[in-house]
């Protein structure tokens, strides 16, 4: 690790028009201090405005930029995966391009790296995203860190440098469905942190729906937790305890004092709880196997469509460059 590392910042972007000329100010600023090369490399995940354009002009002017454009949005990423897989530098630094990362962090990042350490995170002590935000970061974090990953921080992490080796690996990675920081946190090595303050978001909105948030806590938590699974085996006992119990109240309290059978509500609301577990465990079972079938399909993780400043791929003509 020398003065001639070459060192490459993997960002991406979907439909960042308004981010992306701030974005690279503040990156190059930012790395004016280190004494390494860069090479900044931009992932359009399938951008629907302006966003490959704005890179292609920067990139006139500035040899360090690349920038790869997927066929589609596979979501963020896949977009990182395939720019980490792209960078051929000694490490590789992620950050997204909405200024709530600060780019002032790589300095730092890149001197803890050169300590020795294979990945370094930036992690969250704090952030300035909206309450209901926060609150459901919160909550999610705090069921993932006790089902699933003790190790995970907290207020969460998605900001880091990767060492070469790191980045070889990550380059025989096929699955789908996942978290590229838990597939990171997972490969081992020498890890480090360093806090920070996530900041607002500079401008635009989060492409972060609901939806896709609801479905990237699921992916994380089927990926890394058997705990699901395990909570259909304790239910099926408790579920057989309770009705085993509950038969034989019935047989006492028929023989012993008397007294008939419950009737039909008893049997409703035996049959509608029976009913709702039996649904419960079927949904759970479902998206098990939904991952699977996912899995065997072997589709690919994402597919570049242009390329922009790479000496072999797609999209090495850059002219015209074309949206959409």
């Amino acid at each position: 690790m020398n003065d001639r590392s070459l060192i490459s910042v993997v960002v991406p972007m979907y439909n960042e028009e308004t981010n992306i000329g701030l974005f690279y100010t503040t990156l190059s600023e930012a790395v004016q201090t280190c004494s390494a090369g860069f090479e900044f490399i931009f992932v359009d995940d399938g951008s629907t405005d302006t966003t490959f354009r704005v890179v292609d002009d920067i990139a006139r002017k500035d040899p360090r930029v690349k920038a790869l454009r997927l066929s589609k949005n596979y979501g963020s990423h896949a977009a990182l995966l395939a720019g980490m897989r792209m960078a051929s530098g000694n490490a590789a630094v992620m950050i997204s391009a909405d200024l709530q990362d600060p780019p002032a962090m790589i300095p730092a990042l890149i001197e803890r790296w050169r300590q020795g350490f294979h990945i370094v995170w930036a992690v969250r002590e704090g952030r300035d995203d909206p309450f209901l935000k926060k609150l459901f970061a919160a909550a999610f974090y705090n069921l993932f860190t006790r089902i699933a990953l003790k190790d995970y921080p907290a207020t969460g992490m998605d900001f880091g440098i990767f060492d070469r080796q790191v980045l070889d690996h990550l380059k025989t990675f096929s699955e789908n469905n996942f978290d590229i920081v838990l597939v990171i946190m997972s490969l081992g090595f020498r890890q480090s942190s360093i806090a920070y303050h996530r900041q607002i978001r500079h401008s635009g909105h989060s492409k972060w729906s609901m939806g896709k948030r609801i479905k990237a806590a699921l992916d994380l938590i089927v990926s890394y937790s058997y705990t699901p699974i395990r909570f259909i085996s304790y239910m099926g006992i408790l579920v057989s305890l309770t009705s085993f119990l509950y038969a034989l109240f019935l047989i006492v309290n028929t023989l012993v004092f008397g007294h008939g059978a419950g009737g039909w509500p008893s049997i409703m609301v035996t049959t509608l709880f029976l009913g709702g577990i039996q649904l419960i465990m079927l949904g759970i079972l479902g998206e098990y196997l939904w991952r699977c079938n996912d899995q065997v399909k072997k589709r690919p993780q994402y597919i570049i469509m242009d390329t922009i400043g790479f000496d072999e791929g797609p999209g090495r003509q850059r002219e015209p460059c074309k949206e959409g």
